[in-house]
């Protein structure tokens, strides 16, 4: 069994800043590329940014150097500051992490999604 959990979202004023984090647990053997896709109202799922397991990253068009990801690699966690909040910024954020787990094929993993709102 292998789990997925954020946290971190929640309600913001514009301008705010947030930090995202998801912890993965289990049966993992290796965890490769991890990440954040979101998901507005009304919107597809789009790809916010992700991390490989050398540190390489690489970041939506649209985030404009706002979000910060990083990841440490012991604790099986990767993290997501998100600076200069908009309000189109609210969604569901949902973590990724493509894993090798224990007499399991290689695939990728997700969370359930932690909401972030930002409004005045």
């Amino acid at each position: 069994q292998v789990h997925l959990v954020e946290s971190g979202g929640g309600l913001v004023q514009p301008g705010g800043s947030l930090r995202l984090s998801c912890a993965a647990s289990g049966n993992i053997i290796m965890i490769d590329t991890m990440g954040w896709y979101r998901q507005a109202p009304g919107k597809q799922r789009e790809l916010a940014a992700r991390i490989t397991g050398g540190g390489a990253t690489t970041y939506a068009d649209s985030i404009e150097g706002r979000f910060t990801i990083s990841r440490d690699n012991p604790k099986n966690t990767v993290y997501l500051q998100i600076n200069s909040l908009v309000p189109e910024d609210t969604g569901l954020y949902y973590c990724y992490a493509r894993m090798l787990v224990r007499n399991q094929p290689g695939r990728d993993y997700w969370g359930q999604g932690t909401q972030v709102t930002v409004s005045s």
